[in-house]
């Protein structure tokens, strides 16, 4: 596996006005010799943290079992603690970036899916749902259109900024403007143009609560957009992969472990929406 770091604001010829992100990680399978090449499905990692960090276990962990099982993953170094459109803008980069460059890493750009975890799930929902917004408009131009994802996995994300918010999460992405409260409440931004979405919470989660969730579920229904809903009853915020790379192994979380079933659900819906390796040339 080969990895790379790239800086999207050097890429896309932007000033990086705030932040200190923009950059994109990327894990990209060897070829092996005397096999014909792959064809690979991309996958971008966005870790939560709040938007106040970024989750290592949320981030390298998820790539790597991703490139297990045949992608090529990217994994999004976004602005923390910095507001909206900054990371949103830096996301569509990271898309724009992965079609762009289809060719150098053997992905087909019909095939760009992301993964997003607790405030990097909203990050992703915005992606899903509202990555053509003039914000985004104004800094990409015409490439925004290559920003749009054609998968979305959403792993207990915040999705509102209402009654059920993680408090955190709102006030830094909106920069504790009220007037944005509605405008990123991703339940209220889903359309019939969103991206068909697999999304897994936990019923016990007490630190984003999983109506954020059931709400996003309930607007894809009413747009009759294709989504996958998977509640597990017990597990705690932040669970990740739920292995022995990302915990402890206490006995709790050895208890646990069982909940992390929604990667491999996740890999069987993705490839149920043709997301598989292909070898080229046959």
């Amino acid at each position: 596996m080969r990895a790379e770091r790239i800086d999207l604001y050097r890429h896309f010829n932007l000033k990086r006005e705030s932040g200190s992100g923009g950059y994109l990680d990327i894990y990209a399978p060897f070829e092996v010799a005397g096999i014909k090449p792959k064809l690979r499905p991309a996958m971008l990692v966005i870790a939560g943290g709040a938007y106040t960090f970024i989750s290592q276990r949320e981030s390298a962990p998820v790539a790597v079992k991703y490139v297990a099982n045949g992608y090529c993953t990217f994994v999004l170094d976004y602005s923390v603690n910095t507001a909206y459109p900054v990371p949103l803008v830096e996301a569509c980069m990271a898309v724009a970036y992965i079609r762009e460059n289809a060719s150098k890493y053997r992905v087909d750009k019909n095939l760009v899916a992301a993964i997003g975890f607790s405030a990097g799930g909203h990050l992703a929902t915005m992606l899903a749902n509202i990555y053509d917004e003039k914000e985004v408009f104004e800094k990409l131009g015409n490439k925004t259109q290559m920003a749009k994802l054609n998968a979305v996995v959403l792993s207990y994300p915040v999705v509102t900024m209402g009654q059920f918010a993680h408090e955190i999460s709102r006030d830094i992405i909106t920069g504790n403007n009220p007037d944005l409260y509605e405008k990123l409440s991703m339940e209220k931004r889903v359309t019939a143009n969103s991206v068909p979405a697999f999304i897994w919470h936990t019923f016990e989660d007490n630190c984003v609560p999983v109506e954020n969730s059931l709400m996003l579920a309930e607007a894809y229904r009413r747009a009759n957009v294709p989504l996958s809903l998977h509640i597990f009853e017990k597990g705690w915020h932040g669970m990740s992969l739920c292995n022995e790379e990302v915990n402890d192994r206490t006995e709790d979380e050895v208890k646990l472990e069982y909940v992390g079933k929604w990667f491999e659900l996740s890999l069987d819906w993705l490839k149920a929406r043709g997301f598989s390796v292909k070898t080229m040339g046959i």
